[in-house]
């Protein structure tokens, strides 16, 4: 070939950047996982890859789970929220997560919660743990959790002290942990699982009630949601139609405020509508998502992100991108509604015109992200240094980098400020990441087909 055409199309190579190259969705898939390894309580395995933590809270009633953000509290309604969206993501773009070479650190990762709720689960006494730690004295402290010593108070569903709406949701990711796993070939663990969901989803359905015990910090507001999430994953991993039927009688139709771990209406519509195709399911989904498009009532940043609330908008934008990834999967009006999650996506990963630009709101993801996550562990120097409020008031970076870590995210114009005390957006949490993680597999499984399509995100990062 003459020199001059090769030197024409390495030109047309610089110039022309398609889709697939926009953001390194693998990269952030595969620090998302480390996010969720550093919120690891308990014992750690040999194969840790967070090297500034260490085994903690040894003498909790249920030992293990996730701490739920940048405090050590394991909260049993956010925890099982973000296990099921994370497993919905494992089940519908597990090739998202071969081709990112992350499967088996996926397994890892979220086998941790399900064996916490495997121990948290009594059958014989009717009992869930669903709450270790007092949310009060737990943040009136700043430091490690290797080194806490105050008291851990338990929390408990019962027949008498009830709780359907978290005893249903723990259901709902026990039920959905037996579907990924059995699709990944261990029958012995997926049948632990089902057996436990089945179980407290029984119980659950039987003693009906709200759990009131973390309503300070995760107050609920039913628990119909919970239980149509439930059933219908309980009917995914047995097929029984008397679950089936459950979930018809438990959906609400109704167009949600948002996806999240206190409304799971979106997700069992979609659920339904994957397992029945009736127009009345399709239209609950189309209805929500077209709320969330501009003009849909959702407010809209100036570069583009969907924000719905001050606290943790990020989390809002990523679960939604997720549904609407997952509704494209089933044919729900697939171009539009990927375009859409895929710039949400982006947004977060850098297409926005904070700091300059191309900020991404991902720690550790990019050249510039933020630096004072508002959570303890990472912002503690490695011992025998001193962690303390002292340390927290510091305006100098996290001495350990919160890998994969969604930072609440901006105020409804863009503006952020990367300060640890922001906790309103600078906080970090297992809910925040895990619809996020999902769309981040699903733009991945979007690449290995080269369907990922083409974007027209307002502040584009050109670099």
């Amino acid at each position: 070939m003459p020199t001059l055409w090769v030197g024409l199309l390495g030109l047309l190579a610089l110039v022309y950047c398609p889709a697939e190259a926009a953001k390194n969705y693998a990269s952030a898939l595969s620090k998302s996982i480390l996010f969720y390894d550093a919120q690891r309580s308990g014992p750690l395995p040999a194969n840790n890859p967070v090297p500034w933590r260490g085994d903690s809270a040894l003498n909790d009633c249920v030992v293990g789970g996730w701490y739920d953000a940048g405090d050590h509290v394991k909260f049993g309604l956010p925890m099982s929220s973000s296990t099921t969206l994370l497993l919905w993501g494992l089940i519908r773009f597990k090739d998202g997560y071969i081709k990112a070479n992350q499967l088996n650190q996926m397994l890892d990762s979220i086998k941790w919660p399900l064996d916490y709720f495997l121990r948290a689960w009594n059958p014989s006494t009717r009992t869930l743990t669903v709450q270790v730690g007092d949310g009060y004295a737990d943040h009136e402290w700043w430091g490690r959790p290797e080194d806490m010593t105050m008291s851990r108070p338990c929390q408990t569903v019962t027949t008498s002290n009830r709780g359907s709406d978290v005893a249903a949701g723990t259901a709902a990711a026990l039920a959905a942990g037996a579907v990924a796993f059995m699709n990944n070939g261990d029958t012995v663990y997926s049948d632990e699982l089902l057996v436990a969901a089945e179980s407290l989803y029984d119980f659950a359905k039987t003693y009906r009630g709200i759990f009131y015990g973390a309503a300070s910090f995760y107050s609920s507001s039913g628990d119909r949601d919970e239980l149509c999430e439930a059933s219908i994953w309980l009917y995914k991993a047995t097929r029984l139609s008397k679950y089936l039927n459950d979930a018809r009688s438990f959906v609400d139709t109704g167009t949600a405020w948002a996806l999240s771990w206190d409304d799971k209406r979106a997700a069992c519509q979609l659920l339904l509508y994957e397992e029945t195709h009736e127009n009345q399911y399709r239209s609950a989904v189309v209805n929500f998502l077209q709320s969330w498009q501009p003009g849909g009532g959702v407010s809209y940043t100036p570069c583009g992100l969907a924000w719905r609330d001050k606290w943790g908008a990020n989390r809002y934008a990523g679960n939604v991108a997720f549904l609407a990834l997952l509704a494209g999967e089933m044919g729900i009006d697939a171009a539009k509604y990927r375009k859409w999650a895929v710039e949400q996506v982006n947004f977060l990963l850098g297409d926005n015109n904070h700091a300059g630009g191309c900020f991404s709101y991902v720690v550790g993801y990019g050249s510039k992200y933020p630096l004072q996550p508002h959570h303890r562990s990472s912002s503690c120097p490695s011992p025998p240094q001193a962690c303390n409020w002292d340390t927290y008031n510091l305006h100098s970076p996290n001495p350990h980098v919160l890998n994969g870590a969604l930072v609440g995210g901006p105020d409804q114009n863009d503006n952020y400020v990367d300060l640890r005390s922001d906790y309103v957006h600078n906080e970090v949490a297992t809910d925040y990441n895990s619809g996020f993680q999902g769309a981040l597999a699903g733009a991945v499984h979007l690449e290995a087909l080269h369907a990922l399509p083409s974007t027209n995100n307002r502040c584009p990062c050109n670099q």
